[in-house]
């Protein structure tokens, strides 16, 4: 029952989050209402099931914040901030506006010789309108900015809360359940690896899903932009996993080196007390 209400509470914003698209932007269709609410309440029930539970499931990092929340709140900032910037085109607002003009602003600041945005931009078809285009090239500079602001939090975070040995105890089995301890190899060079893998994707997914999309054209159609609420997730998806994967590969890294103290803690206090001779 301690679970229950912040379990209810996360499965609550979840929701909110899904459905921000869909119920800010005018001229909905009654399809995609449908199928946002088909998502919104699967997703409530996994975030519901996974934080009521005591045992792990799915979510990493469940029982040490504030590593989700960050995440959580880089996402939301992202679809609101785009949901605003395609409500605006059509029942346009001051606010609608100052976030139209910044996101334009970054995105042509951004928008330089083999950079994300770069890419972005030249994925799209030879024959695109021109305002579509410098609509992708503003949510794609602004969704890349909270991404990296996020991350900058996050290792804000790291350094003055001293996370995750601050959190309290730290249990590996809860926080990263889909990492096994016992499948053989030293465990803190096994995160140590898999940190650097997630950080090395998380560099270069920005860079190889544009050009992964303008490869593989030729071999389907790709998913078209002029629609808003397919622009907003595709633009969040883009900028969001390769932030997510940083922060998890720079989290792994750090449980690996508050392991490796914890043993050097554990060897000193041996020697000292005389149990470990050399």
């Amino acid at each position: 029952m301690t679970r229950l209400p912040g379990a209810l509470v996360r499965a609550f914003l979840i929701v909110l989050l899904i459905a921000t698209p869909a119920l800010l932007l005018p001229h909905s269709s009654t399809d995609s209402i449908q199928v946002t609410a088909l998502v919104a309440v699967f997703a409530a029930a996994l975030t519901l099931v996974e934080y009521n539970a005591e045992y792990p499931g799915l979510v990493e990092f469940r029982d040490a914040p504030p590593f989700n929340r960050v995440r959580f709140l880089s996402l939301a900032v992202t679809v609101y901030l785009l949901t605003v910037i395609a409500r605006g085109e059509v029942v346009p607002t001051e606010f609608s506006l100052l976030v139209s003009s910044i996101g334009a602003l970054i995105g042509q600041s951004i928008d330089f010789a083999y950079s994300p945005v770069r890419l972005v931009v030249l994925m799209m078809p030879p024959d695109t309108d021109p305002l579509l285009i410098e609509r992708v090239r503003t949510a794609a500079g602004l969704s890349y900015l909270v991404s990296l602001v996020s991350l900058a939090v996050f290792l804000i975070v790291l350094r003055l809360h001293g996370w995750p040995s601050r959190s309290g105890a730290f249990n590996v089995w809860v926080n990263l359940p889909t990492f096994d301890p016992t499948a053989g190899g030293d465990v803190v060079a096994r995160l140590t690896r898999d940190a650097r893998v997630n950080v090395a994707l998380g560099f270069l997914l920005p860079f190889a899903i544009p050009a992964f999309v303008k490869l593989a054209s030729d071999l389907f159609d790709p998913v078209s932009l002029s629609n808003p609420q397919t622009l907003i997730w595709t633009m969040t998806a883009w900028a969001f996993l390769p932030a997510s994967l940083f922060m998890r590969g720079i989290a792994m890294g750090r449980v690996a080196q508050m392991i490796e103290e914890k043993r050097r803690e554990a060897y000193h206090k041996a020697r000292a007390d005389g149990v470990l001779v050399i």
